[in-house]
């Protein structure tokens, strides 16, 4: 597919730059003059000039003209919007395809080697396939340096594409209010040459780095979106100090009972969480990982929590 790139960080700035311009000069230019004919009738025909009101016959070329000239108007904004929009919903066929995974409150990048990052590493003049998925809730993902956004629904596969056109490190934001931190779910698309890419692409080594392997499983998980690893407190209690403590928890009868952290409470709070909630904490803000941390993962991440006094 023979894409024709325009200046702008994305391919689609320009398109989106143009609607926007040209709507939003239309409106403008119908507030000053509408505005404007307001207040002449108001000083032309005030009651002290016509104190007794008169009757207007129709005027049946004015109103032909105020009937087809917005009619236009608005033609040229349903085109201009949409030839901006329908080379969004046109998916190269060679677009590299990424799978983005969003959830309270982080955005998850796995590419088709299996590579997993936090942020969107894209290669420079490459047309790009997200895949988008959610775990929990719905949000939305948005680039406002591309000038593209798109629903992540539950249950639904959304699409969105881009070429990244400069090289540089842009925002992405969830646009969709999606819980207590909604206004942390932020993240980063790195637009890099070609081969610097590929490269990255290729060195699976550096995932993780030199971290414990428990730390790393808490990480992919966004886990710590709500349960800090310094003692704070977010949604969840914090990681800090947990092990071995003893926690009241409510049971699904509503019952207050006191139990010790170990692991086998670990693995139920993960498997199970909604089963016991810690006293203070709300109920349903988390879903279960079952699915998504098998039991080597579980084990690495219950060491770690270990370490953690």
């Amino acid at each position: 597919m023979n894409i024709l790139l325009s200046s702008g960080a994305s391919n689609f700035v320009r398109g989106v730059d143009t609607s926007f311009a040209v709507i939003l000069g239309i409106s403008l230019f119908f507030l000053i003059g509408i505005t404007g004919v307001m207040i002449y009738f108001v000083i032309r025909y005030r009651k002290r000039h016509h104190p007794e009101a008169s009757q207007i016959r129709g005027n049946n070329k004015l109103e032909i003209i105020w009937t087809v000239i917005p009619t236009l108007l608005v033609l040229v904004m349903f085109w201009y919007g949409w030839t901006g929009y329908r080379p969004m919903r046109n998916i190269p066929a060679d677009a590299i395809p990424i799978k983005v995974t969003a959830q309270m409150w982080s955005w998850n990048f796995e590419y088709a080697n299996g590579k997993v990052s936090d942020s969107l590493v894209v290669p420079l003049n490459q047309a790009v396939k997200l895949d988008l998925f959610s775990r929990d809730v719905l949000h939305s993902l948005y680039i406002p340096a591309f000038r593209i956004k798109e629903d992540v629904v539950p249950g639904k596969n959304n699409k969105m594409w881009f070429i990244g056109q400069e090289e540089g490190s842009y925002d992405i934001l969830c646009a969709e209010y999606c819980g207590l931190r909604h206004a942390y779910m932020l993240s980063k698309v790195v637009v890099i040459p070609e081969q610097e890419y590929y490269e990255w692409l290729a060195d699976t080594t550096s995932v993780g780095g030199d971290e414990h392997p428990g730390l790393t499983v808490i990480k992919t998980n966004a886990c710590i979106s709500c349960h800090s690893l310094d003692g704070s407190r977010l949604v969840g209690p914090s990681f800090r100090g947990i092990w071995g403590r003893r926690e009241q928890v409510v049971n699904p009868e509503g019952e207050e009972i006191t139990v010790t952290v170990d692991g086998d409470y670990i693995r139920r709070a993960i498997y199970e969480p909604n089963a016991e909630v810690v006293k203070g904490y709300n109920k349903g803000l988390m879903i279960s990982y079952k699915e998504l941390i098998s039991e080597e993962e579980l084990t690495r991440l219950t060491e770690y929590l270990q370490t953690l006094q």
